[in-house]
């Protein structure tokens, strides 16, 4: 029986080259020389640090540049709320967002099941797998769900027939 498997992966390679470009443009850029400005790693939690909320915004958004460059979605970051350091340094938590989280799963197998497709989809762990009969089901499968999803980044994998 054809199926295939709705995941949501970044590549941890590419977000560690995107940090490590960010970085360096950040300690050769002229108008952040003297400053604190620096993005740290730690597994997929990504802590910004900035002498203030601009220069923050603006390593941020040099990240966001990096990444795009690169091909990871930036859909998949998640921003914490500012925090203030000392005097007035600030840093921010970025969480890389990986897998489906369970509400987004059961939107993806809802929309499955109302759309009167002969397939099934079923939850498995943080990904949703689909099966059906035939390949075209699927792949109708596929564009319903791209439709309908925007935002988060989904990936399907393991197209089987």
């Amino acid at each position: 029986m054809p199926s295939f498997d709705i995941v949501s992966e970044v590549n941890e390679v590419e977000i560690r080259n995107a940090v490590e470009q960010t970085n360096k443009e950040v300690s050769t850029r002229f108008d952040f020389k003297g400053t604190d400005a620096r993005i740290e790693q730690a597994g997929k939690v990504l802590t910004v640090f900035a002498d203030n909320d601009f220069q923050l915004e603006q390593v941020k958004e040099i990240l966001v540049n990096k990444m795009a460059k690169r091909g990871v979605d930036i859909r998949c970051l998640d921003e914490e709320k500012l925090e203030k350091v000392s005097g007035n340094k600030v840093k921010q938590l970025v969480t890389v967002k990986t897998g489906i989280e369970t509400e987004l799963a059961k939107k993806i197998v809802r929309i499955i099941k109302d759309s009167k497709l002969k397939v099934q989809a079923s939850i498995q762990g943080d990904e949703v797998r689909v099966s059906g009969a035939k390949r075209d089901l699927l792949q109708e499968a596929i564009a319903l769900v791209r439709k309908s999803i925007d935002e988060f980044p989904l990936q399907f994998q393991n197209f089987r027939d």
